[in-house]
């Protein structure tokens, strides 16, 4: 890596905030790299937008990576669909995106596509929190997610979880990915959809294992996790944009 570290933006996914990527910022990566966790619109400290969608929170985002100088984001679950977005854009300042257990398939808007499935903000929140809650007594992560999740706004939440279910059903989450200038897929098979493997057994995305992590590597492997985000900028060939993009 450079002696002039690059700047990277840390998105976290569906209401989730910047704080999941707090175990980073006392790794070695933050040496290599200059981290910039930030929150999105209508999660943590952010105020939402009039409206919530994955172009809208690409448009948030993109503004952030220039105010930042940032060429590199690292962005978990479904805010990878956010950051592929950004860095597809051929004017923008962004060539490279770590997925952290990214949305690649439909199968894998699992919690935010739920959303789509309620009439109202109200009634997804509740169902959602209820769902988290059966799990959150046997697990500390889900159970900090939980409470993060009942912090964010309401609407910002079901807009985003239906947006990423249409856009799941319009798209194929891991195709726009890999339009990004260079990509990279950080995971543990074990929590992926089968859907999702057989996706990654077609397709040449870049990728490496993260074994025995949760959904949340940063918060239970911050180690291994830094460890592979610092192996995979380095591994990763020059970007390029498509000329015709």
């Amino acid at each position: 890596m450079p002696a002039d570290r690059p700047t990277a933006l840390c998105i976290a996914g569906f209401g989730d905030t910047a704080s999941m990527f707090a175990p980073l910022l006392d790794t070695p990566l933050a040496a290599a790299c200059r981290l910039a966790p930030i929150d999105l619109p209508g999660f943590g400290a952010m105020p939402p937008l009039p409206r919530t969608t994955l172009d809208t929170l690409a448009a948030a985002v993109r503004r952030r990576a220039e105010q930042a100088g940032a060429t590199i984001i690292v962005a978990h679950s479904v805010a990878s669909i956010i950051a592929s977005l950004v860095a597809r854009d051929a004017a923008g300042p962004v060539d490279t995106v770590i997925s952290l257990e990214g949305n690649l398939t439909a199968a894998d808007a699992y919690f935010s596509g739920t959303a789509a499935d309620h009439p109202d903000p109200q009634a997804f929140r509740s169902a959602f929190l209820a769902r988290l809650q059966r799990g959150a007594d046997a697990d500390p992560i889900l159970a900090r997610y939980r409470a993060i999740v009942a912090d964010a706004d309401p609407d910002a939440l079901w807009q985003l979880g239906c947006d990423a279910r249409r856009f799941s059903n319009d798209h194929v989450p891991g195709e726009v990915l890999m339009q990004a200038p260079r990509a990279v897929y950080l995971y543990n098979p074990e929590n992926c959809r089968d859907e999702t493997l057989d996706w990654l057994d077609r397709h040449p995305l870049p990728r490496h294992r993260l074994d025995g992590a949760s959904h949340w590597p940063t918060l239970d492997r911050p180690d291994q996790t830094a460890e592979a985000i610092h192996d995979a900028l380095l591994k990763l060939a020059p970007a390029t944009r498509p000329v015709n993009q």
